[in-house]
């Protein structure tokens, strides 16, 4: 076939170049009666040698218009990585007689698992999240960090890196595993409870299909099986020799269970259950205290959990309460209170915790005795509050830790199990996030957090639940002369077009002059809250001029369940005009003009952005569209594509209600690209392995807009190598993030002060 069409003034050329031109071949792709032309819908077609073809001359394009940038990028990618301590490590977990940690090395793009015995020394003070039996690697760094040992990515022996303690176990190296890969990305990492033996899972695509293999740890060497094609989660079913693990369907659902005997072929591999509601995902893990494997099975507001006991291969999966259209539930277990002492929390016996909707729109929180869970047996221990979401719980020997929600804030109510007395983690500024990390013990007194917000980088507590004392392990190192004092965080509240007020989470510098660029970022949807958090990347936004703000539009979950229900269906729209009203306050309060406001959004996020483009255009200087739910309408309504059937839950079914497709076409991005006006200038990304939002919806949707009007300027940078998280590597990211920062300082800042600097040298 031939390579795609190129017509050189057909849209806005930079240094010469010129965007790509794919040919129109018009399709009408329209449902209940209404025509809806669809000229580029051949995109969609992988196999097509000129869709590849393509997709490689956008980003030859990209990089041609973005040339004029390259001396910006490497100055941002320059400073971000001199803030960070590249040769570091988390903080050691403990479980059982380990202690597990992940650690960097410099000059390496992954990370090296790790573990030494626990007995050798207690745990010391020092840096970070953490990795650890059953969780993925931490991004923080760990005790007798900067020690000097092994820092700088020095050689051992044999090639490999020095190890940052003398009895230190390298139990993965990620590096080894991305060796003559473009990408690596880890699914599970589960060290079975004996301690012998590593099941671990690799993409190397960015599809989202791993390979599950097994590693043991008393030779440090893989053994034969290999389990193809599976999905995220695990859980080991005794000490470490039978596993259970998730394999996904044709369209990408979690659908089946499997048990794999360690060290046998995976064809004799037993399936536990398969789930075929086609809304419905699975997923399996352990309780705490070791009890139960637990079988999870979810749509997107109905949920049913089985169990098994561990150890026992021969006991059939048992279900804790059935399905039930709108209800939701969670469970943990608990051996119970001691048959004498049942006047505490807990009831005598062995219990599960269930956190549930049913009755409590917010969730509350029950028990009820592991040998009879329906639902008539649940008895409230935390009830529901009309202001106060209950996100999740866990279950220790002692004491039980509540995740909650209110006001658009995170935080931890923790509940002594003898005396049922609660009290809340301090948390020091507002707004701030406060979140557990891996406790894997169950027989414990302290309870690992991390906290964090907009000026405060990511730290690890180790909190005391009886004295209440929380002592820090690490607070996340940022190189140079970082002062948090320099910054300043603030609560904002907007008013949205029908009365509802809307939280902003605003960061700047303290000697910012106002107005002055700034970057609006938005998400809206799954109930998923957009919580603040510190980067060190964005400080060269920051000592830019910039500031730096996060609407938590109605769609996300940050102000409770109905926050969330206001946002999704038929309600959708809100999510879009919230995120106006944010934009409006914003220029309204002083703190910035629409020739100095961006905005960015990725994957349901990229649909916001996408959405408010079409209806307020002319309040923004430029967007940031990272692999964008564009074409919304057009995958909802082909059952055929990967989660379709799924996502019904959440947007509508617009193939069985013409009611819900006419309002999807309303908000669609791609179907409402407008040519009587210039968009924006738009940063757009996508994936050409990207499971979740096709690379073909962005790379349709640009080329409609461009063809709306030839002056819009619109780049589209695809990952041909990888998938929705983009590059897996640390080091490509923070490249692709300088890019983007390069994109929103030439966008909004005065070319004539490029580097970091007073806010009283910028002009406005």
């Amino acid at each position: 076939m031939n390579g795609p069409t190129h017509h050189a003034k057909s849209a806005t050329s930079h240094a010469g170049a010129s965007p790509p031109v794919p040919p129109r071949r018009p399709v009408d792709v329209g449902a209940h009666g209404d025509r809806r032309i669809d000229d580029y819908g051949w995109l969609s077609d992988r196999d097509d040698p000129e869709v590849l073809a393509y997709l490689e001359s956008e980003n030859a394009y990209t990089e041609a218009a973005l040339a004029h940038l390259r001396a910006l990028r490497d100055e941002l990618y320059t400073e971000m990585v001199a803030r960070i301590q590249e040769t570091d490590l988390s903080v050691p977990v403990r479980k059982g007689p380990w202690l597990y940690y992940s650690r960097t090395i410099q000059g390496r793009n992954y990370a090296l698992h790790c573990r030494r015995p626990a007995t050798r020394r207690s745990s010391g003070a020092g840096p970070g999240g953490s990795a650890g039996p059953g969780g993925g690697p931490g991004d923080a760094a760990g005790e007798d960090a900067g020690s000097g040992r092994g820092q700088g990515g020095a050689s051992g022996r044999h090639g490999g890196p020095v190890p940052a303690h003398d009895d230190e176990q390298v139990l993965l190296d990620e590096n080894l595993l991305a060796e003559g890969h473009e990408h690596l990305s880890l699914g599970t990492f589960d060290v079975s409870p004996d301690h012998c033996m590593l099941a671990y899972s690799v993409d190397t695509t960015g599809g989202e299909r791993f390979e599950l293999r097994f590693r043991d740890l008393t030779t440090g060497n893989d053994i034969a099986d290999v389990v193809a094609n599976t999905s995220y989660g695990t859980a080991w079913g005794d000490d470490g020799t039978m596993l259970y693990y998730v394999r996904p369907d044709e369209a990408m659902r979690p659908f089946q269970v499997w048990r794999h005997r360690v060290a046998t072929d995976s064809a004799s591999d037993v399936l536990v259950l398969q789930e075929d509601d086609e809304r419905f995902f699975v997923g399996v893990g352990r309780t705490r205290d070791d009890a139960y494997v637990v079988v999870d099975i979810q749509s997107k507001v109905t949920s049913e959990v089985h169990v098994l006991p561990c150890g026992d291969v021969d006991a059939p999966l048992r279900v804790i309460e059935p399905r039930r259209d709108g209800i939701e539930y969670s469970i943990d277990h608990h051996p119970g209170a001691p048959r004498e002492a049942s006047d505490g929390l807990l009831p005598a016996g062995g219990v599960f915790l269930v956190l549930t909707n049913d009755g409590a729109e917010n969730f509350r929180l029950a028990v009820t005795p592991d040998e009879e869970t329906g639902r008539e047996n649940w008895r409230d221990i935390v009830p529901g509050q009309a202001e106060v979401r209950i996100e999740h719980a866990e279950a220790f020997a002692g004491h039980v830790v509540v995740h909650e929600r209110a006001d658009a804030e995170t935080r931890l109510r923790v509940i002594d199990v003898a005396t049922a007395q609660a009290h809340l983690v301090a948390q020091p500024e507002h707004p701030s996030t406060i979140a557990g990390t891996l406790n894997p013990e169950f027989a414990t007194q302290t309870y690992r957090y991390v906290y964090t917000s907009l000026v405060t980088p990511a730290s690890v507590f180790d909190y005391d639940v009886g004295s209440r004392h929380a002592t820090l392990r690490k607070r996340q190192p940022v190189l140079g002369d970082f002062d948090a004092s320099r910054y300043r965080t603030s609560r904002l509240w907007a008013r949205a077009d029908d009365g509802a007020r809307v939280p902003i989470s605003i960061v700047s510098r303290t000697d910012r002059a106002e107005p002055g660029p700034l970057l609006l970022y938005g998400y809206g949807s799954y109930e998923i809250s957009i919580d603040p958090s510190f980067s060190s990347l964005r400080l060269s936004l920051l000592d830019r001029g910039f500031a730096f703000a996060i609407a938590h539009v109605r769609g996300g979950g940050e102000m409770g369940r109905h926050w969330y229900e206001d946002g999704k269906l038929l309600n959708k729209r809100r999510t879009f005009t919230d995120f106006l009203a944010c934009a409006r306050h914003l220029v309204e309060g002083g703190w910035t003009t629409p020739g100095q406001l961006a905005a960015r959004g990725g994957s349901a996020g990229g649909l916001l952005i996408g959405a408010v483009a079409n209806l307020a255009p002319e309040a923004f200087a430029a967007l940031v569209a990272e692999v964008p739910f564009v074409d919304c309408l057009t995958t909802i309504l082909d059952e055929s594509l990967p989660l379709t059937v799924t996502e019904w839950e959440e947007w509508g079914n617009p193939v069985d209600d013409p009611a819900v497709y006419a309002y999807m076409k309303t908000y669609s991005p791609y179907d409402n690209v407008r040519d009587d006006v210039t968009y924006p200038k738009m940063f757009v990304t996508a994936g050409l392995n990207d499971p979740r939002v096709a690379y073909w919806e962005p790379a349709k949707w640009v080329a409609r807009m461009r063809a709306a009007n030839p002056a819009n300027d619109v780049v589209l940078k695809t990952e041909l190598g990888a998938g929705h998280q983009g590059p897996s590597g640390r080091y490509d990211a923070w490249r692709d993030e300088a890019l983007i920062f390069a994109f929103l300082v030439d966008a909004l800042s005065p070319h004539d002060v490029p580097g970091p600097a007073r806010q009283d040298t910028l002009r406005d």
